[in-house]
């Protein structure tokens, strides 16, 4: 995360002790500030008091439940992101939680870095939800521009059309320009999930990618091996 950018504020809601401090410490080592409630009442209290731009809510919480929570969180703020944590794995806890309104439901136990990557894929979504509303959604990169929307890679009059995996995994890499993007976080923003065969899948898409951008040098893909990608353009001036 930028210094020169403001925190994100997450409001965490856990009853466990331990996996509560566990998790601000971990949150906080990755740029965000991070306020941990033990109940569902009191957490309820400290959203309707402090201002906060996402919500970790683990789900078999005293006083007020998870899904109570969440829904009381929408309809105070139906933009803010919300993410469950659960050990029930039942499909039907998960499209009640997603009826709620939830933008992801974890089970646990769950990797911490998974975790961060969700984090991080769901923000990523609602920041460009927020720049489509103010722009046009065009970007440019080297002689190219991208236009996500309608899933196009525009070079001169020539057109080429992404698939929808292909757009998301463009985006973030533009998105990031010049930087590193993970390889767990792009595939779970793309794929949902981060194993060996989505790993896979990965290679043969940034592939892709590289052919279609091959007709401008000045751009390229570089890959930083098991760790991820950043899209670099060497144009001057």
């Amino acid at each position: 995360m930028n210094r020169n950018e403001q925190k994100i504020k997450i409001i965490l809601v856990e009853d466990d002790v331990n996996l509560g401090f566990l998790l601000v410490d971990f949150l906080e080592a990755n740029g965000f500030e991070v306020k941990l409630y033990r109940d569902g009442l009191s957490g309820l209290n400290g959203f309707q008091t402090y201002i906060f731009d996402f919500c970790i809510l683990d789900l078999m919480l005293p006083k007020i439940d998870g899904f109570t929570l969440a829904e009381k969180i929408k309809e105070l703020n139906s933009n803010v992101p919300v993410i469950i944590l659960s050990a029930r794995s039942l499909r039907e806890d998960k499209i009640k939680g997603f009826r709620t309104g939830v933008d992801d439901y974890i089970t646990k136990p769950f990797d911490e870095e998974e975790l961060l990557y969700r984090i991080r894929a769901i923000l990523n979504r609602v920041r460009l939800s927020v720049e489509k509303g103010n722009s046009n959604d065009l970007a440019r990169i080297g002689k190219f521009e991208f236009d996500p929307k309608n899933q196009l890679l525009i070079f001169g009059n020539t057109e080429q059309r992404l698939t929808l995996k292909e757009t998301k995994i463009l985006r973030m890499l533009i998105n990031a320009q010049n930087n590193l993007v993970k390889r767990e976080e792009i595939m779970i923003d793309a794929w949902g999930e981060s194993d060996y065969y989505t790993g896979r899948s990965l290679d043969v898409f940034i592939s892709k990618l590289r052919g279609y951008l091959k007709n401008d040098p000045t751009i390229n893909i570089i890959t930083i091996p098991t760790v991820g990608y950043i899209l670099g353009s060497n144009q001057k001036g």
